[in-house]
């Protein structure tokens, strides 16, 4: 199987769970290691929250997103110490892109973990607790669900944007909780076939998440970036970057800026990928990629046999 077929993908938030990665910590040194690194990087026992801790302790959004970063750059770790071969091309989804650049030797992984705690914070503070939602839209068309989201916003009910384009039909909108609220209404009415409030507490990649951009500007530019060894879709246009000083800006607009998912799948395959291997926790990842694309080979790598059996495949 030539390298050239395969793409990396890292998820983000929502992919948490206590319990997870226990298996591939039991089996792979590099796991064990690379949760020592971020244990002495943050000051505390990542590996004891995820799985002594309670599941509300993770889902705190600077909480959640070092844990993550670890899992991803620990799975990633273990496939390289097994003599995994390089992917052609990477993305991750929203968090999930610092894991990517972590992977391709951009960002430090010392670097990325202090990065995504101050961006966890920063978003959570931007709006307070209870002003914002976040809804999924399952089965409605793109351009019904923006063009309802525009009409709310200039009825004056407040800000509600499609925020994640996660698969055809998969869309996931957040903003104002009163104009999330009146937009569920309005899109099942439109013929969406759910349309569901998620768990949390911040409407991520909205407008409103602006300041906590500008907070996150400020410490990417003490951090030191360096060209990807390996190209990174970017969740902002679904294209790669090169060049370090545009990489930080992508990764502030990031954050109030939609998730082109659907598009850096489609990129991916158009650049010859064939299996996308998902580096983290779960499978949620290779859920949309399969209603994305029918042809692609999607395969988590969370437990140490799925990873061995995709090593095999692969080699």
């Amino acid at each position: 199987m030539s390298e050239h077929s395969i793409a990396f993908v890292f998820p983000g938030q929502g992919s948490q769970k206590i319990g997870m990665l226990s298996a591939a910590h039991a089996e792979f040194t590099a796991v064990r290691h690379t949760f020592e690194e971020a244990a002495q990087v943050l000051g505390y026992d990542l590996w004891d929250l995820i799985q002594n801790g309670e599941q509300d302790a993770l889902n705190l959004t600077e909480t959640t997103q070092p844990v993550l970063l670890t899992c991803s750059v620990a799975l990633w770790r273990a496939w390289r110490e097994l003599g995994g071969p390089s992917p052609t091309v990477m993305a991750g989804h929203s968090l999930g892109e610092f894991s990517a650049l972590v992977c391709a030797g951009a960002l430090g992984f010392a670097d990325a973990l202090v990065l995504v705690r101050q961006r966890g914070a920063f978003m959570q503070s931007a709006v307070p607790v209870g002003e914002g939602a976040m809804a999924a839209i399952i089965g409605l068309d793109d351009a019904a669900i923006n063009e309802r989201c525009a009409v709310i916003r200039q009825a004056g009910d407040g800000v509600v944007e499609a925020v994640n384009f996660n698969s055809p039909g998969q869309v996931v909108i957040a903003g104002h909780s009163r104009a999330v609220k009146r937009a569920i209404t309005e899109l099942k009415a439109a013929g969406a076939k759910k349309a569901m409030p998620l768990p949390v507490s911040a409407p991520f990649h909205t407008q409103l998440m602006r300041p906590a951009g500008e907070r996150l500007a400020e410490a990417i530019a003490r951090v030191p970036i360096a060209a990807p060894q390996t190209p990174v879709m970017h969740n902002v246009h679904a294209s790669a970057e090169p060049d370090p000083e545009k990489i930080r800006a992508l990764l502030v607009q990031q954050i109030y800026s939609p998730v082109q998912w659907t598009d850096c799948v489609r990129a991916m395959a158009a650049m010859g990928a064939q299996h996308l291997l998902e580096c983290g926790p779960g499978k949620v990842l290779s859920g949309l990629n399969r209603r994305i694309d029918k042809e692609l080979h999607s395969h988590a790598l969370e437990e140490p046999e799925a990873l061995r059996a995709v090593l095999a495949q692969l080699r």
